[in-house]
């Protein structure tokens, strides 16, 4: 288990599951700028385009374990997808 880093935290599930296009973008840019701010920032998404462009780190998780993970700017897409799409 790793240590709560000090300050606030952020977690949000699907935040921008059902919104419209504007709205995803507010939802996008407030959780950005939690994370630029220095909130320590879990986010949970099935949408992997919004993961890649808002984290840092990805892990996919299946059964209570995380069975990939990487850093996002290096993601290779179709190798997460599949490990999402396994789970």
């Amino acid at each position: 288990m790793r240590a709560q880093p000090p300050g606030p935290q952020l977690i949000a599930s699907n935040p921008a599951f059902g919104l419209d296009f504007v709205a995803c973008r507010e939802t996008h840019a407030r959780i950005v700028e939690a994370r630029d701010a220095g909130a320590g920032v879990l986010l949970i998404s099935e949408d992997l385009d919004e993961l890649l462009e808002l984290a840092e780190q990805v892990a996919v998780t299946s059964d209570g374990r995380n069975v990939h993970e990487g850093l996002a700017e290096r993601a290779v897409r179709s190798e997460f997808g599949r490990y999402m799409a396994s789970g």
